[in-house]
């Protein structure tokens, strides 16, 4: 079910670990200890170890936990992307990159701690059964589904189950004060990773994709021919905040845009092995502009797509300089139900820049570099980018580009001011959205009147809704000059209703009416600056 709240020792090593650890080897206690650390392999040193404190050791140890410690600290040792990942954690992890899981087909809250349905998926389980949003679900089968710190885990295994599989659950509707019971059989729910799709203006379309799970290219490719059937002959692809994903689900739709025979980019091994993946004649939006959103948390296939299309001198790269992830890893089975991500080769993009950003202090260090770049004034001026003039590169067509951390951007949108980015922040971490479910669960009726289109159109927040989200935030201890940014508040109020009452879709194309983003694409798009070439911006070396 869904649930609303924005993720490396050599090859040889890590994965002689995994061997010797999971899979074990014979046990040999007749071995003194200097024969175990002076005559065996790797392999068997950390094998035979974790044997000798199972068998042997004063104490009862959990060896499960101190192996999970054992690898994580290995992984650790090489690079940030190289990752553990432990079996309690691999069914979300994998129905994550699948991009569906089997349940009931519900987004909620626990709201005093109860479930409460923010919504339930588009025909969906719930959906079919009638289950409406503001529903309160007490009980799944004999299980309780309320109380005090209940466990989100548990409530969400309760509901899930086997394809097909019938649950009884009890339901409480406050808006007809009564209880009924319904049986649900569980089903395929979709995880979407197009998160939103619209036309932007008359001729352009927008697409935001916030990862890239196995069913995103089909996600995509159905939002892009939606669109085009709508006139879309221009496009918006937003990869802001965008993680990564799956390589080759980033290489597919980056062939969406280029022509055949364009290099999409090249990998290379610890052996030198270069691969290369090159577009193909399948793409049906080529030759058409197309302007691509990163920011800060763009990474990985975010930024794949970036680069073969701004060194292909495809479309327009807008926004500020994206993570720098050129990592690839492969995820490779423990044996155990647990499983490793370790990175096996680098990525370039076509013109043969490694956009990789610096590893080598540390993991926390690495993660932390968004702090440096705030200081150092890049997420506000373009000029305060540090490039290297050894990593500069240059397009077909001559634009100059720059490896070493990150891509970019053609055209710079910097960050909001502090308070501008407070609004921000209390909208993306769902703080206006859990106000909303509340002032709906007071009175869904007066919402719900509305049509989609009479609502996307004509609703205004009023100041009766803004008045009691600012002493909502207040009694919250959010310090914050409500009244300078009413007016995005106020958007933000609306989108955040749309969202629940309706779709992403509705919340996406409201919200973006306030997009300092969407506005520059906009002002780029205008007719005296189309065909024009974009100057890439002067850089410091």
């Amino acid at each position: 079910m869904n649930k609303k709240y924005n993720y490396l020792w050599p090859v040889i090593i890590g994965t002689a670990v995994g061997i010797g650890i999971f899979i074990g080897g014979k046990l040999h206690f007749n071995d003194t200890p200097e024969q175990l650390f002076t005559t065996n392999s790797k392999k068997d040193k950390l094998n035979r170890l974790i044997d000798y404190i199972d068998y042997e050791y004063v104490d009862e140890i959990n060896t499960d936990s101190i192996v999970d410690v054992t690898v994580s600290n290995i992984l650790d040792k090489l690079d940030p992307h190289s990752v553990y990942i432990p079996k309690r954690e691999m069914d979300e992890v994998s129905e994550n990159m699948k991009g569906d899981f089997v349940g009931i087909g519900v987004n909620f809250y626990m709201y005093k701690d109860t479930i409460s349905v923010i919504r339930t998926v588009d025909k969906g389980p719930s959906f079919i059964k009638g289950i409406k949003a503001g529903d309160r679900i007490l009980m799944a089968g004999k299980d309780t589904l309320y109380g005090k710190n209940l466990p989100s885990e548990s409530v969400v295994d309760k509901l899930k189950g086997k394809k097909g599989s019938s649950v009884k659950l009890k339901i409480y509707r406050k808006s007809e004060d009564k209880f009924f019971t319904v049986n649900i059989k569980r089903g395929v729910v979709p995880i979407k990773s197009v998160e939103a799709y619209y036309m932007l203006t008359q001729d352009m379309g927008y697409i935001k994709i916030n990862r890239f799970a196995e069913s995103t290219f089909k996600e995509f490719k159905t939002a892009l021919n939606a669109l085009q059937k709508q006139g879309a002959k221009k496009l918006t692809l937003d990869l802001r905040d965008n993680p990564g994903g799956y390589l080759g689900i980033a290489e597919k739709i980056a062939d969406e845009f280029l022509e055949d025979g364009k290099l999409i980019l090249f990998t290379k091994n610890k052996k030198g092995r270069i691969d290369k993946s090159f577009a193909t004649k399948k793409g049906s939006f080529e030759d058409k502009p197309v302007y691509v959103l990163i920011n800060e948390r763009s990474a990985s296939a975010s930024e794949i797509i970036a680069g073969a299309l701004q060194d292909n001198d495809i479309g327009t790269i807008v926004g500020r300089r994206s993570f720098g992830k050129g990592l690839v890893q492969r995820e490779m089975d423990l044996g155990d139900g647990s499983a490793v991500r370790l990175t096996i080769s680098r990525y370039y993009t076509p013109t043969g820049r490694s956009i990789q950003k610096n590893y080598k202090n540390g993991t926390k260090d690495y993660y932390k570099e968004f702090t440096n770049r705030y200081h150092s004034g890049e997420l506000i001026s373009v000029d305060s980018i540090k490039v290297a003039d050894s990593l500069r590169f240059i397009t077909p067509k001559g634009k100059v580009v720059y490896g070493g951390g990150g891509i970019i951007p053609d055209a710079f949108v910097p960050i909001g001011s502090n308070e501008e980015e407070t609004v921000e922040t209390l909208e993306s971490v769902g703080f206006l959205s859990f106000f909303v479910f509340e002032q709906l669960d007071k009175d869904r009726v007066e919402y719900e009147k509305y049509s989609k289109e009479e609502y996307v159109n004509t609703f205004r927040v009023d100041d009766i809704l803004f008045e009691r989200f600012v002493d909502y935030a207040i009694a919250r201890n959010i310090k914050l000059d409500f009244y300078a940014f009413e007016d995005k508040i106020k958007l933000y109020l609306k989108a955040a209703l749309a969202e629940q009452l309706f779709s992403t879709n509705s919340y996406a194309k409201i919200k973006g009416k306030g997009d300092a983003m969407l506005k520059r694409i906009l002002e780029l798009d205008a007719p005296l600056l189309t065909g024009k070439i974009l100057e890439s911006p002067e850089l410091k070396n």
